[in-house]
């Protein structure tokens, strides 16, 4: 049923940087959230495992964003039964060449993610 919703292929250059813009987005939203947040806490009046939920919530959701990202991408390389180099002048390998790139910078994408979110398992205080 959701695999119906999903286009079946989808030429554009914004789908090669959905994973990228999805991993800078909740870059932002932990660095410069966790700098507000230690910089005034009584603005919010929030403790700091507050913050690291919602730290742990936005990476679970870019993660979430980025695999289907990374699923289309998947489907518009054929499901992988092509093998690049996709180098001929042709519609067809310019959309498989498009599918593995995405591919590969959601791959990317997903560690990124994962390692911007990581300090949050540790710390347990702002450091002053």
């Amino acid at each position: 049923m959701v695999f119906r919703l999903l286009p079946e292929e989808v030429e554009s250059l914004w789908t090669l940087f959905t994973a990228p813009i999805v991993w800078a987005g909740h870059f932002l939203l932990c660095y410069v959230g966790a700098a507000v947040f230690c910089a005034k806490p009584q603005l919010f009046g929030l403790g700091f495992g507050t913050l690291r939920l919602t730290i742990a919530f936005a990476t679970f959701a870019a993660l979430a964003a980025i695999v289907l990202s990374a699923f289309l991408a998947w489907r518009q390389w054929s499901f992988g039964t092509r093998d690049p180099p996709h180098d001929d002048p042709t519609r067809h390998d310019r959309v498989l060449f498009q599918g593995f790139a995405t591919l590969l910078l959601s791959g990317l994408s997903f560690v990124a993610v994962i390692m911007t979110g990581m300090p949050a398992l540790f710390m347990t205080e702002c450091l002053r």
